[in-house]
C-alpha cells in the first residue's frame, strides 16, 4: 500500500476536502492519507466527505493548532 500525507494547513473550506478527494483518487483502495488541516470547518467537512465518498475515517485528532485526519481509501 502507498500511504501519503498532505499538509492542508492554511487552506480554507472547501480546499482541504477537495485536496483530499484528489489525492485519494490517485491512491489504491485501502491506502491511507494523513491530512493536516487548521480550518475549523474541516472538523465537520472531512468526516462528512468520508461518509459520502465511501472512505473510512480511521482517526481524527486535534492538538489545538491543527487537526490530523487519517483516511483509508474506499472503493
Amino acid at each position: 500500500m502507498s500511504d501519503r500525507s498532505y499538509d492542508a494547513r492554511g487552506l480554507l473550506c472547501p480546499l482541504p476536502v477537495l485536496k483530499a478527494r484528489k489525492l485519494l483518487m490517485e491512491m489504491p483502495q485501502g491506502a491511507t492519507l494523513t491530512l493536516l488541516a487548521d480550518d475549523a470547518i474541516a472538523v465537520v467537512d472531512i468526516p462528512h466527505f468520508c461518509t459520502e465518498a465511501g472512505h473510512t475515517l480511521v482517526s481524527q485528532t486535534d492538538d489545538g493548532s491543527a487537526q490530523t485526519y487519517v483516511i483509508r481509501r474506499g472503493a
